[in-house]
């Protein structure tokens, strides 16, 4: 039988070999201790407030707001009342809430 070397895990950010003193566990996946970071606040994260989305990185507050629900009425209290669909963060409008006619179209 040939000798079949060990395949070791490549980190998702940086592509590089991560060995078992330096890894990060979080969605499957193996990552550095140095890149185990949120990929929008930069904060270091640990098994308890990481969260992945497409192989990137996110605490849950920027998870949340990245890919959460968004729009009146989700959140707690007065100030979580406003229309931020989060351009900020790269999102972009899919929905409208403008009528539609049923004869003509919608509306400009």
């Amino acid at each position: 039988m040939p000798f079949v070397p060990v395949d070791i895990a490549k980190c998702p950010k940086c592509s590089k070999s991560v060995y078992a003193a330096e890894e990060r566990v979080a969605g499957g996946m193996k990552w550095h201790k140095q890149c185990f970071k949120c990929g929008l606040c930069n904060k270091m994260l640990d098994s308890t407030n990481a969260n992945t989305h497409e192989n990137e990185l996110f605490c849950k507050v920027c998870h949340a707001r990245k890919y959460g629900p968004k729009g009146y009425g989700f959140g707690g209290g007065a100030g979580a009342l406003s229309m931020d669909v989060g351009e900020h963060l790269g999102n972009t409008q899919s929905v409208s809430n403008k009528p539609i006619d049923a004869v003509y179209g919608p509306k400009p």
